[in-house]
């Protein structure tokens, strides 16, 4: 059984875009059209007046892990789920994040577009006010 979330959604939504090397089986006229469409694509977003940021990722970094604070190289480009950038919108639902994200050009050629609601506070601290309102 799972516990209730907590949690209270911002009405922000993050678009996290997974999969860095999508376009490797592109000619560079294709590559240009697709990116061309991209760009079509994130400026209906702004124009929407709902884009609040968006930036690419580098493809290498490090995860910092355990106790120890252990920092290896664990970002792995190669990855098709690694995350190559992000776009935060100002959207009221999930729903209509999806649906913006489905229109995203480089799906069809191998990216993925996750879709997380932002949250007002982390889960534990979420918990730990709603067990302390509740007394």
């Amino acid at each position: 059984m799972t516990a209730t979330n907590t949690q209270q959604t911002t009405g922000e939504h993050l678009l996290l875009i997974r999969g860095t090397h999508w376009n490797s089986s592109l000619s560079p006229a294709e590559l240009q059209r697709v990116m061309t469409d991209f760009y079509g694509w994130v400026e209906g977003l702004r124009s929407k007046g709902i884009l609040r940021g968006a930036q690419p990722l580098m493809e290498e970094g490090k995860l910092v892990t355990g106790p120890q604070s252990l920092v290896t190289d664990g970002i792995f480009a190669e990855s098709k789920e690694a995350i190559a950038g992000y776009f935060l919108l100002s959207v009221a639902s999930t729903d209509e994040a999806v649906k913006l994200a489905q229109a995203c050009p480089i799906l069809t050629h191998g990216a993925q577009v996750e879709v997380r609601p932002i949250a007002d506070l982390c889960r534990p601290m979420a918990d730990v006010k709603a067990a302390t309102s509740a007394n």
